[in-house]
């Protein structure tokens, strides 16, 4: 039975890299040159990290990631961007969490979605991943098409296709 796995999984190489050049980027620019301003990646919790003198340097440097993100076609979706804290005399930092896996809720507005659209597929959740079954390809591809137009708010990745 042909089916397929709706995913979200942002490419930790490439975020990896884009955090590398936006330092780049960063320690090179005229106006914030001989300040804190930093990118850090931590791989481990998947968490980027942000330094800066000023609120206003926290948001050049979002820019900057996000502008490197998109050029190297990682979606800016799977960033969930915290709250700025001061970490000591007038320095701030910033948070921004990398999201991999679907949520449950998410989960289940995605085979909600499925199930009201009357296509001849079944949806199931299977850990952060949703598996799409059906009898033909032709209704998977419909599948695949209709959860692009309908959920706008994840970025999601149609994977392991079977035939």
């Amino acid at each position: 039975m042909p089916s397929f796995d709706t995913v979200s999984e942002a490419n930790m190489e490439e975020v990896k890299n884009a955090i590398n050049q936006t330092n780049k980027v960063v320690t090179n620019r005229f106006d914030l040159k001989g300040t804190s301003a930093k990118v850090e990646l931590k791989d481990k919790e998947r968490e980027i990290i942000l330094f800066g003198d000023s609120e206003f340097h926290l948001d050049q440097i979002m820019i900057e990631v996000k502008q490197t993100l998109g050029k190297r076609n990682v979606d800016v979706r799977f960033l969930d961007v915290g709250d700025v804290e001061k970490i000591g005399g007038d320095k701030v930092k910033q948070v921004l969490k990398v999201k991999n896996g679907i949520q449950t809720e998410d989960a289940k507005k995605i085979v909600k979605v499925i199930k009201d659209s009357k296509m001849k597929v079944q949806a199931s959740i299977q850990g952060d991943a949703v598996r799409v079954t059906g009898a033909k390809r032709d209704d998977l591809q419909a599948a695949m098409a209709l959860l692009r137009k309908e959920i706008k708010d994840l970025p999601l990745e149609f994977n392991n296709f079977r035939d």
